[in-house]
């Protein structure tokens, strides 16, 4: 006889489902989180008839569980047969109402590869039913990597929108605003990468021709995430500059979604490095390379970057310091007391060798973020988008005297030298948003050993942007579902840290990492949407208590129900 849908996923699952015979109509209760066998209380849905199922084909992912290819295809099928119970009109117009000029609104990171190699959209049903729980959780929007090693994969100037058209219309359906970030790196290799996609196939192919044209260490390890800053300028990309090929990627994306530009798409967020972000390849996590809490190491062995540097010190009458970089600033997973570099007491990076070598290094880095902003802006100007840079939160050893893993990354910051207020100078001259991570990590919950300081981090960096007048938004750095990290983001969000006189100054956004099944399971997603309207709440609801908080939440609760298809997010 033939199993019904109910069944079938029970099966699949080994969480037998319980059905109820109500009048007209079956109801069965389900819980994403059994598919992956987390003991959380269950979630009610409808059940459609099964001919209202429609056929979706498998998705083809490289971040695919093994485990799970032979489950994916018929829990794909399987879940167009459910749907997410409606909000009665009232609730959704008090949770989605705009009350913007107080509190910190939330985004959502989608997931890295919310398209498929193929540039169509990855477990569409799942992303569906997620965008419209997290619009009915009071989620602002969605953030999403537009991954040129998709867009324009195959040939130079040749570029595939179809797949982001979809899930640009896809976000706008369900009234959420879209953190567009241009991504101008690999994925693999990073913290948190969990697919692999490549810069695109012509690039791949002329750095194996040129590999001078990527970041090299000391030891001659390249690293492919992203081209090397040395040759921004120089037409090492079959005829174009680097900083060029991002311009004309941007010119085409904003000539594609002019209509969504302003009203759907309300930021675009400029990679300018590994991981999206303006800093040096210097804690690669690929093949081991480096592991928390390594000092890093310099990335400018590449032919172009030791032309520069040879310039810069024949330009100041010390050409013998162009010779190299420093040579004594020890390996990836060294500490500073290990090398002369790096020490407290007679360092190198304090010396006059050091203070020029630093100054080089991180000015190419500011340099290299002040070409691909003026070109940004002027393409993306009057559009009604804000632009923005993302910044690594490097909390490590930042106790000690020369701030090592900071300085390998590219920012000149140690114990005598601000190294942030530059970069939010930079910044302010063309208007852009200084966005930061790390900000729901607490001092104690780091290794002591090593003097992390994210919490001290985040205030020297909100008070650098407040210096230069420049908008501060905020990332997690980690997946943290847990209220303590869901307070610490508020109090850095509302910029209500000691040390930090922001009476009247909040972060302009924040945007949660990650969309995935974890997000959904009962007790995280009950924290989650009391956390975002704790957010929205801002410093009126900073003082509430948490129950207080959670209990106002059910009403959301209630009726935002866990949909079905976000286990295929996994």
């Amino acid at each position: 006889m033939a199993l019904s849908v109910t069944h079938q996923i029970g099966v699949l699952s080994r969480s037998p489902i319980q059905r109820e015979r109500r009048t007209g109509e079956w109801t069965a209760t389900l819980s994403a989180a059994a598919v992956w066998k987390v003991p959380e209380a269950g979630i009610r849905c409808k059940a459609r008839a099964a001919d209202s199922v429609i056929a979706v084909s498998s998705p083809a992912s490289l971040c695919r569980s093994p485990v799970l290819e032979s489950i994916r295809a018929d829990l794909t099928a399987a879940s167009s047969a459910f749907e997410v119970e409606a909000l009665p009109k009232e609730h959704a117009e008090r949770i989605n109402k705009a009350v913007r000029g107080k509190g910190v609104p939330v985004y959502v990171m989608l997931p890295l590869d919310s398209l498929t190699m193929n540039n169509t959209v990855n477990r569409r049903k799942a992303m569906n039913a997620s965008m419209q729980a997290l619009k009915r959780a009071g989620v602002e929007g969605v953030m999403m990597d537009v991954w040129w090693g998709l867009v324009e994969r195959d040939n130079p100037g040749s570029y595939n929108w179809e797949g982001y058209r979809e899930l640009m219309e896809m976000a706008k359906k369900h009234g959420l605003k879209v953190q567009a970030v241009m991504s101008f790196h690999q994925c693999g290799g990073n913290v948190g990468d969990s697919c692999s996609i490549p810069l695109p196939k012509w690039v791949v192919d002329e750095i194996d021709k040129e590999p001078e044209i990527v970041y090299t260490d000391q030891w001659g390890r390249r690293n492919y995430e992203y081209v090397s800053l040395g040759c921004d300028t120089l037409p090492v990309l079959k005829g174009r500059t680097p900083v060029q090929c991002y311009a004309d990627f941007m010119h085409s994306f904003r000539d594609n979604f002019s209509d969504l530009l302003g009203d759907t798409i309300v930021e675009i967020q400029v990679g300018m490095g590994p991981a999206g972000e303006l800093r040096y390849p210097s804690y690669p996590e690929q093949n081991g390379t480096w592991k928390f809490p390594g000092i890093g190491a310099f990335q400018c062995y590449d032919k172009y970057m030791q032309i520069s540097l040879k310039a810069a010190a024949e330009a100041v009458g010390k050409p013998e310091w162009g010779n190299s970089g420093p040579t004594d600033a020890g390996h990836y997973n060294n500490w500073p007391e290990d090398t002369p570099f790096f020490r407290k007491e007679g360092g190198g990076w304090n010396s006059p060798y050091g203070e020029f070598f630093l100054s080089w290094y991180s000015k190419m880095l500011l340099d290299h973020g002040e070409r691909i902003l003026t070109s940004s802006t002027a393409i993306f100007a009057n559009t009604g988008v804000v632009i923005s840079v993302k910044v690594a939160g490097i909390h490590w050893h930042y106790g000690t005297r020369s701030h090592a893993p900071e300085l390998t990354a590219g920012y000149y910051n140690t114990r005598f030298r601000d190294g942030y207020l530059p970069i939010a100078q930079m910044m302010g001259r063309h208007g852009a948003v200084f966005n930061f991570t790390c900000i729901e990590m607490r001092d104690h919950e780091q290794p002591q050993d090593a003097l992390c300081a994210p919490e001290k981090l985040v205030r020297q960096v909100a008070l650098a942007t407040r210096e230069a007048q420049v908008p501060l938004a905020g990332e997690n750095a980690l997946p943290r579902y847990d209220a303590c990290a869901h307070e610490q983001i508020l109090r850095s969000a509302l910029l209500e840290t000691e040390g930090c006189p922001n009476k009247d100054r909040e972060m302009c956004a924040f945007t949660y990492l990650r969309l995935n099944p974890e997000l959904f399971e009962p007790e995280n997603w009950r924290q989650f949407v009391a956390f975002v309207k704790k957010m929205d709440e801002g410093k009126d609801g900073l003082h509430k208590c948490q129950e207080q908080i959670k209990g106002e939440a059910e009403l959301y609760l209630g009726h935002v129900t866990q949909p079905l298809a976000v286990a295929l997010m996994h």
